[in-house]
């Protein structure tokens, strides 16, 4: 019976170690956090139909009630190699595990907003992250630098993405849907407050993503801004002062608002890095490179390891789950 090493329990990796498991394979499935899905766990509702995070974590983790499931929390893997026919993985306590197959699904991380200073991230308050974002909405508890509800929030697109300045010059795919998604949520607690998105164009990707865009605007009057936002900077009264360009007027823009929402993209995590580059997968960003875009998504030119999910390129949460699937019938099918 072969045996399998799934390293990173987030959506990918989870749904590849059920499908695996269901099939009576055994899987070790290695998770560096406390628990699994920790960058769906701190999500509100989820795009395109609003289903709350929680409920999908739920039905996610209900997936690891397999006895051939062995969970194992706060486990780093830092090292793996090929030893004779099988593979050796090791982590951060020098715990060493073996296995017929590796599955690498370790996902993302979100871009360091505090590399772009001139947007004022960490130096000024009322300036957060769509992560924190997401934690207000979650809680019904979006208020500005003062503890106030705010007035007005902005919305700024392609925060670490699409930026040379950055060093990424792909697109994230899923913050502009995300920002879209977050303008309705935040209309609908305070009805009331302007919300404005800044934009270089505008990507929905998926099936009903165009409706939520068109929705956004028509029923909630959220306003579209095309530009990019230069420079932000702190006022007197606690608000943040926006300098852009309004690439449609062709005329520069300031603007002050309670609150300024930077849509962050995904980056490769640094496990992802450091596993990629010691097999010799590293591809481009510091992503995990797979044989073929096409027909060899989930294969790598190393015998008996495959790939799955975020660490590969950004996607979305079913685009991963997606993944995780064809990289379990990818291992079922390999000699």
């Amino acid at each position: 019976m072969k045996s399998i090493s799934i390293i990173g329990a987030g959506p990918a990796g989870i749904e590849a170690a059920s499908v695996l498991a269901k099939q009576g394979m055994p899987v070790n499935l290695f998770e560096k956090s406390s628990s699994p899905l920790k960058n769906i766990a701190d999500k509100a509702f989820l795009f395109p139909n609003f289903a709350a995070a929680s409920d999908i974590v739920d039905l996610m983790n209900k997936k690891l009630l397999n006895q051939n499931i062995t969970l194992h929390h706060d486990t780093d893997i830092v090292k793996m190699q090929r030893e004779g026919e099988a593979w050796k993985i090791v982590d951060g306590k020098g715990n060493a595990y073996y296995s017929d197959y590796v599955l690498m699904a370790t996902g993302y991380t979100p871009f360091d907003a505090h590399r772009k200073e001139e947007l004022g991230y960490g130096i000024y308050n009322g300036i957060v992250t769509s992560l924190e974002m997401e934690k207000m909405i979650r809680y019904n508890q979006i208020v500005n630098s003062l503890g106030e509800k705010p007035k007005r929030v902005v919305f700024l697109q392609c925060v670490g993405s699409r930026d040379e300045k950055s060093g990424n010059h792909y697109c994230s795919k899923v913050c502009c849907v995300t920002a879209v998604k977050q303008a309705i949520e935040l209309k609908r607690q305070l009805p009331d407050t302007e919300a404005y998105i800044f934009y270089m164009d505008l990507r929905m990707w998926g099936q009903h993503f165009e409706e939520m865009y068109r929705e956004s605007q028509q029923k909630y009057g959220v306003r579209y801004v095309r530009g990019r936002i230069s420079e932000a900077s702190g006022t007197f009264d606690g608000r943040v002062q926006v300098k852009a360009e309004d690439t449609l007027m062709g005329l520069p823009l300031k603007m002050t608002t309670d609150l300024l929402v930077l849509m962050v993209g995904m980056e490769a995590s640094e496990g992802t890095k450091c596993l990629a580059k010691s097999c010799g997968i590293c591809g481009e960003y510091g992503f995990a490179k797979s044989v073929d875009p096409h027909l060899g998504d989930c294969l790598t030119e190393q015998k008996g390891l495959f790939v799955c999910g975020a660490c590969k390129r950004p996607m979305s949460i079913n685009d991963a789950v997606n993944d995780g699937r064809a990289a379990a019938v990818a291992i079922m099918e390999s000699e």
